[in-house]
């Protein structure tokens, strides 16, 4: 049985970052106490697969672009370098950095004839790839304005890859928007206004690490299912869908399966 298959079939990611605090939040801490070093806000950066509901990567830790960059470099390597894909996020600028310096290449330009300085050299994304954001507005708790905007790439191309996704026919982060939920509900460390918050974090970490990647496999996804010949359902998890795996895993199955190095 061929349970690890490798890349995913990603085609669109759509980043962003979960909130959650260890310890005490960030208001409460005492920058002076060593004691509050590891405690305060913390931040999940994700990164969706919407067409799979795959979780491609979790980089638990501050809000910050070299977390960011963390979250883009994953999804780069865990997708085996395509640089044809469709990325939306929110507005956080630390996002469009990011996809620059993983995704584009140093290229020299050929010098034209006649005088005149020769061409630097100029850093170039994949033809295929756009990066799109959306920017909520707020007043008073309250959207009041979704504004769309693509930074790299074609407004044409973003239209060839929304005509191609099997979910998307807009700009949007609602998948990951979702993950984000279905994380919280799972992982009791993230509920809002509980006292189950986490303490320590080595372990606050070690949860996010541990109910994230056991959703891939573990967690079948009532609308992945697909209808068979014989009019029954076959349960689909994420990983499944992706083409990452052919069967639903068992969490103990997930825990003792020896982890190989992919090279």
């Amino acid at each position: 049985m061929n349970s690890w298959l490798f890349p995913p079939q990603t085609r669109e990611v759509q980043f962003d970052e979960k909130w959650n605090y260890i310890g005490k939040k960030e208001k409460n801490c005492d920058p002076d106490d060593p004691r509050d070093d590891d405690k305060g806000d913390d931040w999940d950066h994700t990164a969706i697969d919407p067409e799979h509901r795959l979780l491609l990567v979790v980089v638990p830790g501050e809000r910050s672009a070299e977390n960011c960059q963390k979250a883009v470099q994953e999804v780069h390597d865990r997708t085996a370098g395509k640089g044809a894909m469709l990325l939306t996020s929110d507005a956080y600028p630390a996002y469009a950095t990011a996809i620059e310096e993983v995704y584009g290449e140093w290229v020299q330009p050929q010098r034209k004839p006649g005088p005149g300085r020769p061409p630097g050299p100029r850093l170039e994304l994949p033809a295929g790839l756009v990066y799109a954001t959306v920017c909520k507005k707020r007043e008073k708790g309250r959207v009041v304005e979704v504004i769309k905007s693509v930074v790299f790439g074609m407004w044409c191309l973003l239209d060839c890859w929304l005509r191609r996704s099997a979910v998307s026919n807009t700009i949007n982060t609602s998948f990951v928007e979702r993950n984000n939920a279905t994380d919280r509900r799972q992982n009791g460390r993230k509920q809002r206004k509980t006292y189950g918050f986490s303490r320590d974090k080595r372990m606050h970490d070690a949860a996010t690490y541990f109910v994230s990647y056991s959703y891939n496999f573990c967690w079948p996804v009532r609308t992945l299912r697909v209808e068979r010949e014989d009019g029954t359902w076959q349960r689909r998890t994420p990983a499944m869908a992706a083409g990452l795996s052919d069967h639903v895993w068992t969490l103990s199955e997930w825990l003792t399966l020896p982890a190989v190095h992919q090279k």
